[in-house]
């Protein structure tokens, strides 16, 4: 699991052990997504074998990248212990925006009052002469002579509008119809204009321009109601910040996820998810007053002496520009004493994995040879991954050596510890590495036997 400074974490699927062998997690079922990252699955953080934590996985998230080192990350929640769920949850709203549930009444469809000017074409077309006749409050029909049109002035040339006679029939058409029905020769007037040609004042729908037609979110009131649009639309539809931010930036919500998750210092903790399996145990090992740095000036000592052997080998095997002429030695020389490395960015640790109290002791440095003149492959850093125990009088017994560069990733791979886990569920714990080869980045599962370690489980060697 990936934590960042804030607390929220990712996790990066390694292994899954099915009847007694390791598969890949991040391969294992993944029809759409693998098993180990199913929504509802609950992973338990650990800490040399300490419980710090449980992970929900919520949703996973998929790379199509070649290159990716992480194809797939579960995205979740992560609560520490001690630490309080929150108490308030998203809920769904029971009212959408914008609709007033305030009785069980069924919806109503209500037209705009006759009083305020038409700013619509439909509401130009319904108040045309000659059309049906708006409801009022009460549910009586009123004729539509009685309300001014909208392209004509405020009255006729006497000043008012000759009314029809009340006993006169109203057709009962739908609006649209009343729009297209030519008005009789007794409602107009000389100075009115046709109801069929509309007064310059007027716009028709087709000339009508999408400002008018709809109305903005921001002058609503209310961010979630739609706009209504008449027609093809003239200009795209906005698009939310979010999604144009993302794509300004060229990168998809997978990809923006994922860096994101990588952004600022990460911590890897160990994260195992097993209901049958056994309770965490704890594999710190507690060291006596001046323990410590005893042994881990061992461990520097045979450090060193790991990086010189494999800076002389690079010298012996280097293919020099010009042959070396032999000269005639007039007496034996003494060969010069091989310089001591310099270590920096040591991290040393100790785990009692077999619960023994005998630890399993782990260095890890990069190493620096003041080589002699012309040659430059000794001022090369190097990479030391030392893993080493305690035997029954006390010394050191090397379980593990590793020491390379940028040029032999092939030959050994750059290891990095992450934490001591319980891979198999047998009580011991299994020392957890991450790798970096010239195929790539991966995991390792190593188990410290009496004289070496076994390797249990090699992402880039999985099935």
């Amino acid at each position: 699991m990936q934590l960042d400074s804030g607390g929220k974490g990712t996790l990066v699927p390694i292994a899954i052990l099915i009847d007694g062998k390791f598969y890949d997690a991040s391969a294992y079922k993944a029809d759409p997504i693998p098993m180990a990252l199913e929504s509802g699955t609950v992973y338990e953080a650990e800490q040399s074998g300490d419980s710090q934590g449980l992970f929900t996985i919520n949703g996973a998230l998929h790379s199509k990248s070649p290159g990716s080192a992480h194809p797939w990350l579960g995205t979740g929640t992560y609560l520490p212990h001690g630490a309080e769920a929150p108490k308030t949850m998203h809920k769904a709203e029971d009212v959408p925006v914008g609709v007033d549930n305030s009785g069980d009444e069924p919806p109503r469809l209500k037209k705009r009052d006759a009083s305020k000017p038409a700013a619509t074409p439909d509401s130009s077309s319904t108040s045309a002469p000659g059309g049906s006749g708006s409801p009022d409050k009460s549910g009586s029909k009123v004729p539509a002579s009685s309300q001014p049109a909208s392209g004509s002035p405020a009255g006729s040339s006497s000043g008012q509008e000759t009314p029809k006679p009340a006993n006169s029939p109203v057709p009962d058409k739908p609006a649209d119809a009343s729009a297209k029905q030519p008005a009789p020769a007794a409602q107009t007037s000389p100075g009115q204009a046709s109801p069929s040609q509309p007064a310059p004042s007027q716009t028709t729908p087709a000339q009508t321009s999408p400002a008018e037609t709809s109305t903005s979110p921001s002058s609503e009131g209310s961010y979630y109601r739609p706009t209504l649009r008449r027609g093809k639309p003239t200009q795209p539809v906005p698009e939310d910040e979010d999604n144009t931010a993302s794509k300004k930036s060229g990168k998809t919500d997978t990809q923006a996820s994922a860096t994101a998750a990588s952004a600022g210092p990460l911590q890897m903790v160990a994260a195992i998810s097993d209901a049958a399996g056994p309770d965490p145990q704890s594999y710190k090992f507690f060291w006596k007053s001046g323990e410590e740095e005893e042994r881990r000036n061992q461990m520097l000592a045979l450090a060193g002496d790991e990086v010189r052997a494999y800076a002389a080998a690079l010298v012996r095997n280097q293919i020099p520009a010009r042959p070396v002429t032999p000269k005639a030695a007039a007496g034996r020389k003494v060969p010069p004493k091989a310089a001591q490395p310099v270590f920096e960015n040591i991290q040393f640790r100790g785990f009692d994995v077999w619960l023994t109290n005998q630890p399993v002791l782990i260095l890890s440095a990069e190493a620096h040879v003041p080589g002699a003149a012309g040659a430059a492959a000794a001022a090369e850093p190097y990479s030391v991954m030392l893993v080493a125990r305690t035997d029954i009088y006390g010394n050191l017994s090397k379980l593990y050596s590793g020491v390379t560069d940028r040029f032999h990733l092939d030959v050994t791979p750059r290891l990095e510890l992450i934490d001591v886990v319980d891979a198999d569920g047998d009580g011991r714990g299994e020392l957890l590495f991450r790798e970096t080869s010239d195929a790539g980045s991966g995991y390792l599962i190593y188990r410290a036997t009496a004289d070496k370690l076994w390797k249990m489980f090699d992402s880039l060697n999985a099935e």
